[in-house]
């Protein structure tokens, strides 16, 4: 277990707003970027993620202005990603004000894109994603998909995972498109699995319904978790989700 877990929103974008979708569609408006930010800041959140969820697939950049602003209003650090293809791109998002950016299509298509982004960024600036899904074929048991989770490439998500610790990556952000979005908790396998074989932190991803979700995540191995629904629309609130951790004997800020 790690020796202190830390909270973070994800605030998904597209088309400039927040939303909120189940196995990565059937999407809902959940607010403007800026105001939930500072409203998480507020609220004693560790840190933020902000994913332009459409970037990829619509084939453009991330939306700059709205990382400038949400860098205005952030007290704690964010991570940005959505349309990040190179190492000029994501040093276009940190000069934005973001403090990390994360990485997943186009790292995938192209590996080398990690090792440039940490030689220009440093480590701890650079934060992969991995969007997965069950598939009893490969030896895993789960299989990476790249596009917002809408392409199968056929490849063991774990194989992936490992290649990416081993380029020294600081953070792993899996995210189950089984679990995603539909309250019913984390993937927990998936993050023993990634726990066990890598030293990158892992953030719990996709799934959070209850209190008790996050525990199992971080009883599995888990760093970081991260929620949205369950935040955004005050399911459960910041500081009784963290009062509850303590409660359970984990360290949190």
């Amino acid at each position: 277990m790690a020796e202190q877990i830390k909270i973070m929103p994800c605030l998904d974008m597209q088309n400039g707003r927040v939303v909120k979708g189940v196995h990565f569609i059937d999407i809902k408006d959940a607010g403007d970027p800026v105001e939930c930010a500072k409203a998480y800041c507020n609220a004693d959140a560790d840190e933020l993620a902000l994913l332009d969820i459409t970037a990829t697939v619509e084939n453009r950049k991330t939306m700059l202005d709205i990382v400038k602003k949400v860098a205005d209003a952030a007290t704690i650090p964010f991570t940005v990603g959505g349309g990040i293809k190179n190492p000029q791109d994501a040093s276009e998002v940190i000069n934005a004000g973001a403090d990390k950016v994360s990485i997943s299509s186009a790292a995938f298509r192209n590996p080398e894109i990690i090792k440039q982004t940490i030689s220009e960024l440093g480590k701890e600036k650079v934060t992969i994603a991995i969007d997965v899904d069950v598939n009893e074929n490969l030896p895993s048991g789960y299989e990476v998909y790249i596009d917002g989770g809408r392409t199968a490439t056929g490849h063991d998500a774990l194989d992936w995972a490992k290649k990416i610790d081993s380029f020294g990556v600081n953070v792993i952000l899996p995210t189950s498109k089984r679990t995603d979005g539909v309250k019913t908790g984390y993937d927990i396998p998936l993050i023993e699995k990634l726990h066990r074989n890598c030293s990158a932190q892992i953030v719990a991803s996709g799934g959070a319904g209850t209190l008790e979700h996050f525990y199992q995540a971080a009883k599995a191995g888990a760093d970081i978790l991260l929620a949205a629904s369950v935040f955004h629309f005050h399911i459960i609130d910041i500081p009784q989700l963290k009062n509850f951790l303590r409660s359970k004997g984990l360290n949190l800020n």
